[in-house]
């Protein structure tokens, strides 16, 4: 790192400083930061291939493979939570056995890393700017480290198929809805703009029966874009914009409708019913002091400030469309990135006073809000008091979140190059050095931090993953031999539910659904061995909290 450092501050010490050559530093710095958050997540990704069932596995499992995909997903909306998207997508996932939620990582991670660069070019030709790829690239990995390892439930953030089918997955659909929005509006036309907006509809439904968290989620950002829509300085050329947004969340709304009038949800209310209407003043009080409990462990984990540090060095890499004459135009007289004939309008410019730009610069914080407090809200009702702790739903609105701390960054890094880019500023060239050094710095730090949650999860992962397969054959062969009763060990993956979680047989729903995967009678506890105390550190039984779960219920 100390090397790193020095090449940049020798690169920045040479005046005057030639566009090339801040080209060249950004570039060596963000490709740092390519290879350490590319290496957390391709090793994220290559867990995959050791991951074998726990808790929720187990049932959608057995049940993809006995009631086929459109019989798993009658299964789930006639009595277990009304979620036909999540189920048809669950079957989708176990329809070849294990292949399916093995590949599954890489196959978010590839599909966000895809999404959020051509994200990137699309606000950039929208902005008139533009970036060196691997600057580009360097923050959206950046982004995604932090996504899926800062958190409090990286396993369940990346790892778990039944975890990142309900978290995960539709902050993806979202991202790939909006590309295709804009494509159709490029292309114009009736028929390519009316199929966008029945797509956004067809979307919103599938999000609706998908994940009741990013449900809200989505409805507040899009509904608060629907809205802005309708004001006067802010309104579309064309009706387009704005049909796409009440498509989308009218998708949404009929999509949680049928979610929420479902049998299925019937039944899981019915198993927990909540303490009291979530709008009473005793409940309001508990869901603001949990929702402040879940930005105060969001808030005191540092790493998220690699997110701003990423986008800053990408604001510092943006040039205008014709390239780099911020100091060239500087030196010419004229302002930087001022519009020319062809060209784009001048980057951020925001048609209405500066008050509206202002704002809408600064609407992205209340929306993250609002929505995070939404999801708290749903947590509280499905799951209790400790509803808060299951962070695997935060991933939600951090998405959104962290996506707005880099968008931060960037027009941070835009502004400051834009002043440093005027001669009569002095010691210009080491507070640009000292900009990029420290972004540089805190996503290395970021990523450093970072590495051993990857690596505990990994020998976690990998070690349970060998002690799974052994149980599995021996327990194949015995079921094959006509045994109705087989042992199985329980293999903890740390907050996650595995069977003996309840002495109540009739209630351990994960144990039931074990026996249907070796199709058995039952399962049962290995005798202890004698003189053997305790269980191994990755067999290790969940709290009390980590247990809290009502039968065939989804995440």
């Amino acid at each position: 790192m100390t090397h790193v450092i020095r090449n940049l501050i020798d690169r920045l010490r040479r005046y005057p400083f030639p566009p090339d050559d801040r080209r060249r530093l950004l570039v060596g710095a963000a490709g740092t930061l390519v290879v350490s958050a590319g290496v957390l997540l391709a090793a994220g990704v290559f867990l995959g291939l050791y991951v074998r069932p726990t808790s929720d596995d187990w049932c959608g499992a057995w049940k993809t493979r006995d009631l086929g995909i459109f019989g798993i997903t009658r299964d789930y909306y006639d009595t277990q939570n009304g979620r036909a998207a999540n189920a048809f997508i669950t079957g989708l996932v176990y329809s070849h056995g294990l292949l399916g939620p093995k590949l599954l990582p890489a196959l978010l991670v590839i599909g966000l890393t895809l999404g959020l660069l051509l994200a990137a070019r699309v606000l950039g030709r929208a902005a008139g700017v533009r970036a060196p790829w691997p600057v580009v690239l360097a923050a959206v990995l950046v982004t995604q480290m932090l996504l899926f390892f800062a958190g409090t439930r990286p396993y369940q953030a990346l790892l778990w198929a039944p975890g990142t089918i309900s978290h995960t997955l539709p902050g993806v659909l979202a991202v790939w809805s909006g590309l295709l929005a804009v494509a159709a509006g490029r292309r114009g036309g009736r028929a390519a703009t009316w199929s966008a907006v029945a797509f956004a509809v067809l979307m919103g439904l599938v999000i609706g029966t998908l994940s009741e968290p990013f449900t809200v989620v989505g409805g507040v950002f899009v509904g608060a874009a629907g809205v802005l829509l309708l004001v006067p300085r802010l309104r579309a050329r064309t009706w387009y914009p704005f049909a796409w947004c009440a498509g989308w969340c009218a998708g949404l709304v009929t999509g949680f409708a049928l979610l929420y009038a479902s049998p299925g949800a019937r039944w899981r209310r019915a198993q927990q019913p909540p303490a009291g209407s979530p709008l009473s003043p005793r409940q309001l009080r508990a869901e603001f002091a949990d929702w402040l409990r879940v930005w105060h462990s969001i808030g005191t984990t540092w790493a998220y400030a690699a997110a701003l540090a990423a986008g800053l060095l990408l604001g510092l890499a943006l040039t205008g469309r014709r390239g780099d004459r911020t100091v060239k135009d500087t030196a010419a007289g004229t302002a930087p990135d001022a519009p020319t004939a062809g060209q784009a309008p001048r980057e951020w410019a925001v048609r209405g006073s500066r008050a509206w730009a202002w704002a809408l610069t600064a609407l992205p914080v209340p929306l993250v809000l609002i929505s995070s407090f939404g999801v708290v809200v749903g947590l509280r009702q499905g799951y209790g008091p400790t509803g808060w702790t299951y962070g695997r739903a935060w991933t939600n609105f951090l998405l959104p979140a962290l996506l707005t701390l880099a968008g931060y960054g960037v027009l941070a890094g835009r502004l400051l190059a834009r002043r440093l880019a005027d001669p009569r500023v002095r010691r210009r060239v080491p507070l640009l050095a000292g900009l990029a050094a420290a972004a540089t710095v805190t996503c290395l730090g970021a990523a450093a931090h970072l590495l051993p949650v990857v690596r505990d999860m990994g020998t976690t992962t990998v070690v349970r993953a060998q002690e799974w397969d052994k149980q599995d054959a021996l327990i194949r062969k015995e079921a094959a031999g006509g045994a109705r009763v087989v042992t199985y060990r329980a293999l903890h993956v740390p907050l996650l539910a595995e069977p003996y979680f309840t002495r109540d047989y009739a209630k351990d729903w994960v144990a039931q659904c074990v026996s249907r995967y070796y199709h058995v009678t039952r399962i049962q506890k290995p005798r202890p061995a004698v003189g053997t105390v305790g269980t191994s550190k990755h067999t290790r039984v969940p709290t009390k909290r980590s247990t809290r779960f009502v039968m065939g219920t989804k995440s």
